[in-house]
């Protein structure tokens, strides 16, 4: 084996396995069966429904009685998840009455723990698999209206197009990359697929793909930003066409912004 062979071996990381992840969950199962003051669980995300694979994260929800603190419930499980897992907090992110705080936990496992009041715990969308407890009816999360994510890529391009007159390249590309998502996002919401952080995408049809593919930014020379603005823009007019209410001037308005010169 060559020399940069066993460099490149070194820095491989050992990720988790389907077993270590099983564990991370029946322990932290037990916490609950343990804690008076969790009266619900559910798994959520793509293990709910044994949709997951070798990679996917954990996600495990739960509902805290109404006469318990929430935040203090978390606490306590951040300490036991740090002294038992080695895990590392990343980040928290409220949601309504629920918390959701995201862990790394050793060979890369993610996991998502997040905790809400008995009287509001239920599923949000159908990624949900209620363990032990109740929940209650709540309005699913609808998807994006396919109106915004139009307009929001529309925005997009036009700031992509002016940094490219700025000679601010590297924020162009920026733009570019996020209005060409937002034309993804309108594709799966016509097509029916998960519009969210780009679940949908690899379920897009094969010729669309090929026009992300041109859509990439490959360079940060000025033709090659105006080539990926300009199968940017043709995504996004391929993608409003079952949009209502479309000021007819709006295709013009995009062609012109991918032009050689403004």
């Amino acid at each position: 084996m060559a020399k940069g062979d066993n460099q490149l071996q070194d820095r491989r990381v050992t990720m988790f396995s389907v077993e270590y992840r099983q564990q991370v969950s029946s322990r932290v199962l037990a916490w609950a069966e343990s804690d008076q003051r969790v009266v619900a669980g559910a798994t959520i995300g793509s293990l709910a429904h044994g949709t997951g694979d070798r990679w996917s994260d954990l996600d495990l929800t739960f509902a805290v009685a109404d006469d318990a603190r929430t935040t203090e419930v978390l606490e306590d499980w951040t300490g036991k998840l740090v002294t038992e897992f080695d895990a590392i907090r990343l980040f928290d992110l409220p949601s309504g009455s629920s918390i959701y705080r995201v862990f790394l936990l050793p060979g890369c496992l993610q996991f998502d723990l997040s905790f809400t009041p008995e009287s509001d715990f239920g599923a949000i969308g159908p990624q949900f698999k209620l363990l032990f407890g109740a929940a209650v009816e709540k309005p699913q999360i609808a998807p994006p209206a396919p109106r915004d994510l139009f307009g929001y890529a529309v925005h997009h391009a036009l700031r992509a197009r002016l940094c490219i007159e700025r000679n601010r390249r590297c924020q162009a590309e920026y733009w570019i990359s996020a209005a060409r998502d937002y034309g993804l996002s309108l594709a799966c919401v016509r097509r029916g697929l998960p519009a969210h952080h780009g679940r949908g995408f690899d379920d897009l049809p094969a010729e669309l793909r090929d026009l992300l593919n041109e859509a990439l930014v490959t360079s940060l020379e000025q033709q090659a930003l105006l080539r990926a603005l300009g199968r940017t823009i043709e995504l996004l007019l391929q993608e409003s066409a079952g949009i209502h209410d479309m000021p007819a001037r709006i295709t013009s308005e995009l062609r012109h912004l991918s032009a050689a010169s403004i």
